[in-house]
């Protein structure tokens, strides 16, 4: 049989790793919108974000990038917000509705994913114990946690209907 031909709207190559959560934001959203990008793997655990062709389209050789036509995108809040609005789906069009999803994105840029890093940073991956990182990080991943339990308690997902807030 011969492969199926893939839209052009759909054909973009994204840089990630699985490895990451924020590799895996995007290909979240790509599985949801029905497409199918061309993707590169990158082990930035193994330096390959700081290779030279890496760096000419990642200034910070950091994953996730997006690469579509002349179009190039790193950070994947930015490629999210990208792909929803170029394919109309997760990020409503509506003001009220559309600022309560950037709001909650922010959230998890500010929040979520800093601190659940260096959480996991201090656990795991510290050289030598760190009782107040430990602590400290670990009492914020608890207290957002909150945040997103009291959120989730009043509405079926953060923004009140499932978007790119919750990828």
């Amino acid at each position: 049989p011969r492969p199926r031909r893939r839209e052009a709207a759909s054909v973009f190559t994204l840089y990630t790793t699985p490895l990451s959560a924020n590799g895996r934001k995007p290909l979240a959203l790509a599985r949801a919108l029905g497409l199918e990008p061309e993707i590169r793997h990158v082990n930035v655990y193994r330096g390959e974000g700081r290779k030279p062709e890496f760096l000419a389209i990642s200034p910070l050789g950091k994953i996730p990038v997006l690469v579509d036509g002349s179009l190039t995108l790193c950070e994947s809040n930015a490629i999210l917000i990208y792909l929803a609005e170029k394919h109309g789906r997760f990020l409503p069009t509506e003001a009220r509705a559309r600022v309560s999803v950037i709001e909650w994105l922010m959230f998890q840029m500010a929040s979520v994913g800093p601190m659940f890093g260096q959480n996991g940073h201090f656990r795991n991956y510290a050289p030598e114990p760190m009782p107040y990182a430990v602590n400290r990080y670990t009492n914020e991943t608890k207290r957002i946690y909150g945040v997103m339990d009291r959120r989730l308690a009043e509405v079926p997902f953060l923004a009140g209907e499932y978007s790119i807030a919750d990828m």
